[in-house]
């Protein structure tokens, strides 16, 4: 059995239907695999996957990167718990954003899995770093080829949601070119983002700064992005080097719990 495909938009996203992830086969892994990449953002309903389903779905991906900043889920290391209490005004992702985009060699994939979901809200909107990349000027491309750009975690540690508090998790800040090609297809994307980039390679910030605000306005404009209404059971993975994320802040007053496994990448050229 083949998955069903349903695109979400025309940049970005995509359900996937048809076959469950705790008994793929390798036929449908691979099919799996290469939605993702074409698509960025792959939605799979009616999953409920338990921890160890998730871990040895991740792990057919790659090695598991073990997140340094988020509370595991009790007996299992490798699941970060991504927790939003009642009382937070505030949640864990709610600004654009590329997981691990601050490490030598970012993540592949993040695969999120819902447990709790309020009432109502708390959709994760994504945006098409391809389909940015694709719209820029010739002009603005030019320049942007030759830049590379200083990614850090240092935004951890002003952290409102219980973030950063261990300094020794803390690396040193690391460059990655503005337009990276993706590793497995060579597709061109646009890799700054507004949590995690500080400046250009040379450049001071305040110089760096314009430049790098347009390109976040830019880069995450409507048309280029889809928005996941989760469900119980639904389970998301998102190819960070394709993609950037958005965790919308909008229940107040409830409680919401995903888990999440981010699967370790390669560095970018």
């Amino acid at each position: 059995m083949e998955w069903v495909t349903e695109k979400l938009t025309g940049h970005v996203g995509a359900i996937l239907t048809g076959q469950q992830l705790n008994s793929l086969t390798d036929a449908g892994f691979n099919g799996l695999r290469n939605a993702l990449f074409e698509h960025g953002v792959v939605v799979m309903p009616d999953q409920y996957l338990d921890p160890e389903a998730h871990i040895d779905l991740a792990k057919r991906f790659g090695e598991i990167d073990v997140n340094r900043f988020f509370n595991p889920v009790d007996g299992y290391l490798e699941i970060a718990e991504v927790r939003t209490k009642p009382e937070m005004t505030q949640v864990i992702g709610g600004t654009w954003h590329s997981d691990h985009s601050y490490d030598p060699a970012p993540a592949m994939c993040s695969i999120l899995s819902a447990r709790a979901l309020p009432p109502y809200g708390g959709d994760t909107q994504f945006a098409s770093m391809v389909a940015a990349a694709d719209a820029l000027s010739p002009g603005l491309r030019r320049m942007l080829e030759g830049l590379r750009a200083c990614h850090t975690d240092a935004s951890f540690g002003q952290s409102k949601v219980g973030l950063g508090g261990e300094p020794t998790a803390h690396r040193e800040p690391v460059f990655h070119p503005v337009l990276i090609r993706h590793p497995q297809t060579e597709v061109q994307a646009l890799y700054v983002n507004g949590d995690f980039t500080t400046h250009f390679e040379g450049w001071s910030a305040e110089e760096s700064a314009p430049l790098l605000d347009y390109l976040y306005r830019f880069a995450t404009q409507p048309v280029f992005t889809c928005r996941v209404r989760w469900a119980p059971g639904m389970v998301a993975i998102w190819d960070n080097r394709l993609v950037q994320h958005y965790a919308t802040a909008d229940y107040s007053g409830h409680a919401r719990l995903m888990h999440r496994i981010t699967v370790a990448g390669q560095p970018l050229n």
